[in-house]
């Protein structure tokens, strides 16, 4: 090993130590926002809940995730990353306790909206405290990281449903406990908050756009793709004919694959030309995706391994595409950036799904192959593209990270089971 390389993880283990409370509080946040979205999607059925009142409730997280996103910018601003942190959290540990106390769709939708505006902004807080924290040699490392923990806590979340019964108050108690302890390591930490600016540059999408096409473009696409893994898998498993037991297993593979494969792929970014490896697991993601329709006629274990790779690799798209923006910004326009693409990333979250669903309406279960073969090799051939325009970012040069996951299908992924055994019976 060189002594660069010997540098490089020593950086790496010391940004993890110095880092250790917000990493810890993402991931009792995560925990909880497991939980209850897993939790609601199941009072939701069994309270009776129509297809379109729960589509109502969907629709205001994301309305209220893209508001969220938008102000997160100017709270950092004004009061700092601990506050920020702090005021969001408790939003959330809220807006979870009024679900349990009123299951009301109006209600429920209202409270929806809070939280996604509360998580969006703990993302983009968390984004741009990493942001300010590292260094470009070990970006990929610790952005793996970071995936790992969030996916990992979603996991561990959705696994909490089963120590308590739905229908009463102490899973939704639970949830806000864990929330709540988010803010203990975060306030009670030594470790200095970040350095923020009081004049940071704004960035509109246009001008983030000319920074980074790539960039931009990536974070929507991988947000379409999470949309169609996350939003739809349930729904194609269920229509091609597996039990509940073998779609689980089915959505679980997708999601141990965004973390099992988030640290390999990281580090092979800080070595390689991110765009080069951004195209090519854009092309890897189109093949997997490819494989699901002969896989689902091998069986249930053919099935899930392709889904652990299709899933996987479209998982590591958005912090690829974050990472790859940054560097390319100046530190005063880290944040705003951040704020940019949660956003650009949540209005792609929305669109997978919805188109997803029509092409399944159209050609059936292969809609959704065909769907995210499409969009992975767009993005591949927009990669491959965006090479011969320009030379990478000096390698050099202390840019700062930007590592970021927003998965928000465990509603989706919830509820979606439901849906397409109802549709097997309604075939409009």
């Amino acid at each position: 090993m060189t002594d660069q390389q010997q540098t490089g993880e020593r950086s790496l283990l010391g940004a993890v130590v110095q880092l250790w409370a917000l990493l810890l509080g993402i991931a009792l946040l995560l925990a909880g926002n497991g939980l209850q979205g897993t939790l609601l999607g199941v009072v939701a059925e069994d309270s009776g809940f129509s297809a379109t009142l729960t589509g109502l409730v969907m629709t205001s997280y994301f309305a209220g995730f893209f508001a969220g996103s938008a102000s997160a910018e100017r709270l950092i601003t004004k009061v700092g990353h601990v506050r920020t942190f702090a005021a969001l959290a408790s939003i959330g540990s809220i807006a979870i306790l009024v679900h349990g106390l009123l299951i009301d769709p109006i209600v429920w939708s209202g409270m929806r909206f809070l939280t996604g505006f509360s998580f969006a902004g703990l993302y983009v807080v968390a984004e741009s405290w990493l942001n300010r924290e590292s260094s470009n040699t070990y970006r990929g490392a610790l952005l793996a990281i970071y995936m790992i923990i969030t996916h990992g806590s979603l996991a561990i979340g959705q696994g909490l449903l089963n120590t308590a019964s739905t229908t009463g108050l102490t899973l939704y108690v639970l949830s806000s406990i864990i929330i709540s302890g988010a803010l203990v390591p975060i306030l009670l930490s030594s470790a200095p908050q970040p350095h923020y600016i009081l004049q940071v540059e704004r960035l509109t999408l246009r001008k983030l756009f000319a920074i980074s096409p790539l960039g931009l473009t990536g974070s929507f696409c991988a947000g379409v793709a999470n949309g169609i893994i996350l939003g739809m898998g349930a729904v194609y498993a269920r229509r091609i004919g597996l039990e509940v037991s073998g779609v689980s297993l089915f959505i679980a593979a997708t999601l141990v694959g965004g973390a099992a494969l988030q640290w390999p792929i990281g580090r092979l970014s800080d070595a390689i030309d991110r765009r080069v490896i951004i195209g090519a697991v854009a092309a890897a993601a189109a093949v997997a995706a490819a494989l699901l329709p002969m896989a689902a006629e091998m069986g249930l274990i053919a099935l899930t391994v392709t889904g652990f790779f299709a899933g996987g690799l479209t998982m590591t798209l958005y912090p690829l595409s974050m990472a790859h923006t940054h560097d390319w910004l100046e530190p005063d326009q880290m944040t705003a950036a951040s704020s940019a693409l949660v956003m650009v990333y949540g209005a792609g979250a929305v669109m997978g799904p919805i188109g997803t669903g029509v092409l399944m309406g159209l050609i059936g279960p292969s809609g959704f192959a065909y769907y995210l073969i499409g969009l992975c090799l767009l993005l591949s051939a927009i990669a491959v593209y965006r090479i011969t325009r320009r030379d990478a970012p000096d390698a050099t040069e202390d840019y700062l990270l930007a590592p970021a996951a927003m998965v928000g299908g465990e509603y989706w992924a919830e509820t979606a089971v439901e849906e397409a055994a109802d549709a097997e019976s309604d075939p409009a």
